[in-house]
């Protein structure tokens, strides 16, 4: 990290090189640094300047290395720092009260205002502000917690600098403090105290994004490979169900064969076996809620089932098995010294091990006070309807009880904890089926068969959804509906993935 004096020395060798220079551009490399492109009057070359707020190497330099610059939206910050300071002329770039702080001065602004850009560089602690004549924040970089009521800086606030330090003798010069680097890449440089800086402080903000990454990494895998092994585990245990089928559907012949001695509300009946070599009797156990006929038919319904499942249960299991490796093949590379961390991601999700990453939209954060947490993830279908699946046992119940109309529909894989998922028809009478399918498909990954080829789905109107009283959180009754025998398609996956958005406020 930077001391006070070092920033002193790297204020005063900048100053010389940009005094008086015109603010040609800015350059957003979020989420902690940018790049200030200086024009000196006269000059036919420009001079960058690089501010970087990296928690692990906050740092002030002019650039010598190549810059891969951000391309996409970018946050309040960086539009208000272009906005208020492109053009303009810089009138004095200095150190503030021996601090760890930089304030660059600009007139001839775009709004023809006196506007000033502030720079802490406190490690973890670091922000960047641009402020009025009156020092006023207009923006800032890092907002301040939510939960302070009264932060020391936010926009609106006057900006103050910290408590005043003196630089402490014992503080050494930049020049020993870091070693000596190589050359820079034009061989010599005018700004030999920022080269120091630069090489020895970007490698050290590389060398930490690349660990947390890595670390992030190795995370995501560990999730999936759990997830992939419960899949392993439900296919293991479907494989040994459909063993019992035909003992199944011998119950459902037995019954049928003996209705009339099933008495209604009976837990059990005990019937000749004529499936056994040696005779005797078999109990088969009965739902007392069930007419007779609706017990065997249910047994047949249950070995249609299995049979379905022996179908496809050998090839699912494979594939199960086969990501199961995969992932514990990734989990082993990541942790890796010599694994790149960002191609071992690319590979993963080019491979679908592992589901693209859902940066948010820096334009999502330009209200500091966060909206009212939401018991639901909000997609969007084929069509443009908003998809809502619940984050979890609790939030099912709120998703669909308080934050479903009665028309919309309402889906839940069948035999299988999950999401609750609603399709908001907003008014609308029917679905549009391919977003209904888009639904389905959100129910399936968002429960233990998220890696099944096929899924059966319950679909339902949410008015046809009931809690029982005293029932567990997310355990729900239906009084109708259907269920839709889903074929998954992986990539409709991805896409419905990639829609993902906060969901909207209360309203």
């Amino acid at each position: 990290m930077l001391a006070a004096r070092h920033v002193r020395e790297l204020a005063a060798e900048l100053a010389e090189l940009v005094d008086g220079a015109e603010l040609r551009d800015v350059h957003p490399l979020p989420p902690h640094d940018f790049l200030l492109v200086f024009a000196p009057q006269g000059a036919d070359f420009v001079r960058r300047i690089r501010v970087s707020l990296h928690p692990d190497a906050s740092r002030l330099h002019l650039q010598h290395g190549r810059v891969e610059l951000h391309e996409g939206s970018v946050g309040p910050f960086f539009r208000a720092l272009e906005g208020e300071l492109r053009g303009a002329r810089l009138v004095r770039l200095a150190q503030v009260r021996d601090d760890r702080v930089v304030r660059l001065d600009f007139a001839e602004t775009p709004s023809g205002r006196a506007r000033a850009l502030v720079i802490e560089l406190f490690g973890r602690r670091s922000n960047a502000y641009v402020v009025d004549a009156d020092d006023r924040i207009l923006a800032l970089l890092v907002p301040p917690p939510s939960e302070k009521s009264d932060p020391r800086a936010a926009v609106g606030k006057t900006w103050l600098p910290p408590a005043g330090r003196a630089i402490a003798p014992d503080e050494v010069a930049l020049a020993e403090r870091f070693a000596e680097p190589p050359p820079p890449p034009r061989g010599t440089t005018e700004a030999p105290l920022s080269w120091r800086v630069e090489h020895a402080l970007s490698a050290r903000a590389d060398s930490a994004d690349r660990e947390r990454f890595a670390r992030e990494l190795v995370e995501r895998a560990k999730r999936k490979l759990e997830r992939a092994r419960a899949l392993e585990h439900g296919l293991v245990e479907r494989a040994k169900a459909g063993d019992d089928a035909e003992r199944v559907r011998q119950d459902g012949e037995l019954l049928k064969a003996h209705l009339g001695a099933i008495a209604r509300g009976a837990t059990h009946v005990d019937v000749e076996d004529f499936y056994a070599e040696s005779g005797g009797t078999r109990r088969i156990a009965l739902d007392p809620k069930k007419r007779p006929l609706d017990n065997a038919e249910a047994y047949f319904e249950r070995y249609r089932k299995l049979l379905r499942a022996r179908e496809t249960v050998a090839e699912e299991l494979e594939r199960a098995r086969a990501k199961c490796a995969a992932l514990a093949a990734l989990l082993e590379r990541a942790g890796g010294a010599d694994a790149d961390p960002r191609e071992l991601e690319a590979q993963a999700i080019a491979s679908g091990l592992l589901d693209p990453r859902q940066e948010p939209d820096a334009r999502r954060r330009e209200k500091h006070k966060p909206e009212p947490r939401k018991p639901y993830r909000s997609y969007r279908g084929t069509k443009g309807s908003e998809i809502r699946v619940g984050r979890n046992a609790a939030d099912n119940d709120d998703l669909t009880f308080h934050h479903a109309r009665g028309n919309d529909v309402w889906l839940h894989t069948a035999d299988t904890p999950g999401s609750h998922v609603v399709l908001v028809l907003a008014g609308r009478p029917e679905p549009d089926q391919e977003e209904l399918v888009d639904a389905a498909h959100l129910a399936a990954h968002f429960s233990p068969l998220a890696e099944a080829a096929r899924v059966r789905v319950h679909v339902a109107r949410r008015k046809e959804v009931h809690k029982p009283r005293g029932a567990k959180p997310g355990l729900v009754h239906l009084s109708g509906g259907k269920i839709l025998d889903l074929r998954v398609q992986p990539e409709r996956i991805r896409r419905l993935l990639e829609t993902a958005r906060t969901p909207p406020p209360a309203g």
